[in-house]
């Protein structure tokens, strides 16, 4: 995409030697969907995870892709190897967390080996899980809430807890969603430019809620979290934040539709007054540093 911007920024502004503009040809598939229209979707996924592999292989995100990837194909080794990966370049993180416990969850649904290769990677995983301290003598829902203990002041890390509750003991849906919602938005360690922030990130509320809503099912809770978060991030569309355009007939909704910030759909006085005290102030720039 962005080779393709650069070529047509060229082709804009410049023309040929013979004096021809540059055309820039028409894209038969501008929404990609002729891409999805593939045999073998897992094939063309592994292509492109090879490359991840070879050029960023200290990447977490290449190694959450080969996990999953694997775990579609059922390549068992090669999902444990894809966790051992995870592990080694962050324990800590959520998606880490995540991938350990799924892994060996699906690990002890699987059935008794039969065959000579199933029960080589049996005695394979048999001889890793011991090396794996996080699991060392312990259960996973252990490992679980040993996890959360550590990690129980962040929010993406006990939605990661609650999603693997739900996972090992589908029954604890509620306990998994009490997890969720008792998360504390803390102020963070430091201010920024306008004054002191919470924790808490647009994204990953996003992310949790979706997890309330699709994952544990939830839509009561999905709608609590996102009346809750619209306190947190008020201009924020996807949450329906009081001073967002999401808002019909209000002054951002009517500043947002204006292209120019003028013309006739000009906020009255009154509103011109809280759009102004809640975006001007400036004079928190003044020792702002770089």
């Amino acid at each position: 995409m962005e080779a393709e911007v650069r070529n047509e920024e060229s082709s804009a502004s410049g023309v040929s030697k013979s004096g021809k503009r540059h055309v820039k040809p028409v894209d038969p598939d501008p929404n990609g969907e002729k891409l999805l229209q593939v045999e073998d979707p897992l094939l063309e996924a592994t292509k492109y995870l090879k490359l991840l592999q070879k050029h960023s292989p200290d990447s977490l995100e290449t190694h959450l892709l080969s996990f999953e990837v694997n775990m579609r194909k059922k390549k068992i080794l090669l999902a444990l190897q894809a966790v051992k990966q995870l592990l080694r370049l962050d324990a800590e993180s959520p998606d880490s967390h995540r991938c350990l416990v799924r892994f060996f969850h699906k690990v002890g649904t699987m059935t008794a080996p039969v065959t000579d290769t199933e029960k080589l990677v049996w005695s394979v995983l048999e001889a890793e899980r011991p090396w794996i301290s996080q699991l060392h003598e312990k259960s996973l829902t252990e490992a679980n809430m040993i996890f959360f203990e550590k990690h129980k002041d962040s929010l993406m890390h006990r939605a990661a807890v609650a999603e693997m509750l739900y996972v090992l003991e589908p029954n604890k849906k509620l306990e998994a969603i009490k997890l969720i919602e008792g998360s504390t938005n803390n102020p963070a360690p430091i201010s920024g430019a306008l004054g002191p922030v919470n924790e808490w990130k647009l994204k990953d509320c996003i992310a949790v809620h979706k997890l309330l809503g699709t994952v544990l099912n939830d839509p009561d809770a999905a709608m609590r979290w996102k009346a809750s978060c619209a306190q947190y991030f008020p201009y924020s569309t996807y949450f329906e934040g009081k001073r967002s355009s999401a808002i019909p007939n209000s002054v951002y909704s009517r500043i947002a539709k204006n292209p120019e910030n003028g013309g006739p759909s000009h906020p009255e006085d009154g509103e011109t007054a809280d759009f102004v005290a809640s975006n001007g102030k400036l004079e928190a720039f003044k020792d702002l540093t770089i």
